[in-house]
């Protein structure tokens, strides 16, 4: 009976340092997808050790639910379960009886979180590349409260999952034990269908599918040219201060193209804001390199009349060498001598200063970003939202 009790509370001393933990973790989901002036948690070090980085991830969530709210049902659940026999002596938890055997429960279910954790270490490692430690650590408690709750004298894991299934079915034996665990059952599946549905809990997934047209885009289908976006006498103008290196920005930059494309009484106009302190002086460090001699290009593809051919190359293919530019736009009928004499040109080092200095007066020092008829947006809109923007200033459906 020692044993048993040393056990218990072994396991509520770890569940509860599960609890703190998933807590923690539940905030910085929170702050990565819902509060965009959240400044970075403590573990988020570097591009590998990146606490918020995944909690941006679609495979933060599962059916909708974070998944350190997954965590925290798991860890309150434990720490229920310890109490099991005492408080299935009240009233309002008599339905305690059922779990006859806390303990076999308790370490089917830390093997199933620890198995689960194994396979969301591999999708850390090997498809997002990144690694968070607070989820890590969750991982070794999970392995602890199974192997303290097993009897390895007596059968170990398999014994436990056994004495589970016998004590639930047993348990639903009793009919308004089934009556409640499928009333239970179809409430969660009812909940878990709404989650899943709206995506209220993970925005960045419910992004991933709205976003979906726009991140692997044909640039081909707009073809767009020359140096003018919608139309020339367009009441409704759309500065679009962009980064060609930024990640997101390919995204906005379509949705302009098939912006400019549906909606008449329009027009945009591209500003660079290149993030890489090669051109940028209000950078700190090194972060989005080859961004500046993109600009550069671009600026010099304007004066030829070609703007929005180079605008759309080089968001297609990220080139960040001089002579990646060149390599690409060999065939695309440029002067490339003037093409380079201007891209490096004191006239052209000048005006990306400019942009760049404006930007930041006006509080925009992140891309994408957008200026629709004086009105600052920092970040990426759905399309739709454009859309509904433009409208609501007079554009019309072309």
């Amino acid at each position: 009976m020692e044993k048993e009790t040393k056990k218990k509370i072994s396991i509520a001393v770890i569940a509860i340092i599960g609890i703190i933990t998933t807590i923690k973790l539940a905030v910085i989901y929170y702050n990565a997808n819902f509060n965009p002036y959240a400044l970075s948690s403590f573990c988020s070090v570097n591009d590998f050790i990146d606490c918020d980085g995944i909690a941006r991830t679609t495979e933060a969530q599962f059916l909708g639910i974070p998944l350190a709210y997954w965590g925290l049902f798991f860890y309150a659940f434990v720490f229920l379960m310890l109490f099991a026999p005492k408080l299935k002596n009240f009233k309002l938890f008599k339905f305690m009886e059922v779990f006859k055997n806390p303990l076999d429960y308790i370490a089917s279910l830390g093997l199933f979180a620890f198995i689960i954790s194994m396979v969301l270490l591999c999708l850390s490692l090997f498809e997002i590349k990144k690694l968070c430690v607070l989820c890590a650590f969750t991982y070794i408690l999970n392995l602890l409260i199974g192997c303290i709750a097993t009897d390895f004298k007596n059968g170990g894991f398999v014994h436990s999952i056994k004495q589970s299934v016998i004590d639930f079915l047993d348990a639903i034996k009793v009919k308004a034990y089934l009556i409640a665990f499928i009333v239970v059952m179809l409430a969660a599946a009812g909940c878990l269908a709404y989650t899943r549905i709206s995506f209220v809990f993970a925005p960045q997934v419910k992004r991933q599918y709205e976003l979906k047209e726009f991140t692997h885009p044909n640039y081909k289908k707009y073809n767009v040219k020359g140096n003018i976006l919608g139309d020339e006498d367009a009441k409704i103008t759309i500065y679009v201060y962009s980064d060609y290196q930024c990640p997101i920005c390919p995204a906005q930059n379509i949705m302009m193209y098939k912006l400019a494309k549906e909606m008449k009484g329009i027009r945009v106009i591209h500003k660079n804001l290149p993030l890489d302190t090669e051109c940028n002086p209000y950078l700190q460090a090194p972060f989005h390199q080859g961004s500046c001699i993109d600009a550069r290009y671009a600026i010099a593809a304007e004066k030829q009349g070609k703007f929005w051919e180079m605008n759309s190359i080089l968001f297609d293919k990220k080139p960040q060498t001089e002579d990646d530019i060149l390599e690409l736009v060999k065939n695309m009928n440029f002067d490339l001598d003037k093409l380079q004499a201007d891209a490096n040109s004191p006239e052209t080092e000048k005006e990306i200063k400019e942009q760049i200095k404006y930007a930041y007066t006006n509080g925009i020092n992140g891309t994408p970003a957008t200026i629709i008829n004086g009105k600052i947006d920092i970040g990426i809109q759905q399309y739709n939202e454009y859309k509904e923007m433009v409208k609501k200033l007079g554009a019309e459906e072309r």
